[in-house]
């Protein structure tokens, strides 16, 4: 998305799409950073939709080259930036409110801020590259879930999906699921591992659209992997 805006030569409705839908998948890690350093949620919003408005408007991201890392550190890098001269992007700020993106409303905020009771053990950059990874996971699930709609499974990713966390400790038992589902436990068992296979492979495309290079792939999902798996 970043590669074909940056190539366009004006940010036209093509350009500024994409990067709406960049602001709508990773506006949690960006979030979360903001209240980490001591933002209130008020004004870690404000410079949430400030920050991907300024991106937009001085097509920062033009600067997003793939050979010199992980888009992920790119845009924190372009937030530290952003933040360090907000008074002067102020009036970018207050334009981008609510302009950019419908998905920081309220609920959004309210639903983030539950997770802030694990916030005082962690650095506001491990908070970023714990929301980023689970942006990912996020993003690939939910491309696995228009896929299952279009497909007409809609029901049976639904009843499934509790399956494919990394911890399934929440996960309806297979005999039960069978009993609501009419369909025999083996073949629950097919369906979850053929999803799996799936969800595997849509991840690994999302981790390969934030690395320079295919061979990076595997490193950046151990990292992230990794990363989850702090406490």
């Amino acid at each position: 998305m970043v590669l074909d805006a940056a190539a366009s030569q004006t940010p036209g409705d093509q350009a500024h799409s994409a990067l709406s839908e960049l602001c709508r998948i990773y506006w949690r890690p960006i979030f979360f950073f903001l209240r980490r350093q001591g933002h209130s949620p008020h004004d870690a919003q404000d410079l949430t939709q400030g920050f991907f408005a300024h991106l937009i408007e001085s097509r920062a991201y033009a600067r997003a080259d793939r050979e010199k890392g992980r888009f992920r550190s790119f845009l924190l890098g372009a937030l530290k930036h952003f933040v360090a001269h907000a008074r002067a992007h102020e009036r970018t700020q207050k334009r981008g409110g609510g302009m950019i993106f419908a998905q920081l409303d309220d609920a959004a905020v309210a639903e983030a801020e539950t997770h802030a009771a694990n916030w005082h053990t962690w650095s506001a950059e491990h908070i970023y590259e714990r929301e980023w990874a689970e942006s990912l996971l996020r993003r690939s699930l939910d491309r696995l879930a228009e896929e299952s709609a279009l497909a007409g499974k809609e029901e049976l990713f639904e009843r499934l999906s509790s399956h494919l966390a990394v911890t399934n400790e929440a996960a309806v038992p297979y005999d039960e699921l069978a009993v609501r589902l009419g369909r025999p436990v083996a073949t629950l068992r097919s369906d979850v591992a053929r999803l799996r296979s799936r969800y595997r492979v849509l991840l690994r495309e999302e981790v390969r659209g934030t690395v320079a290079d295919a061979s990076e792939v595997d490193g950046e999902l151990r990292y992230l992997c990794e990363t989850l798996a702090a406490a």
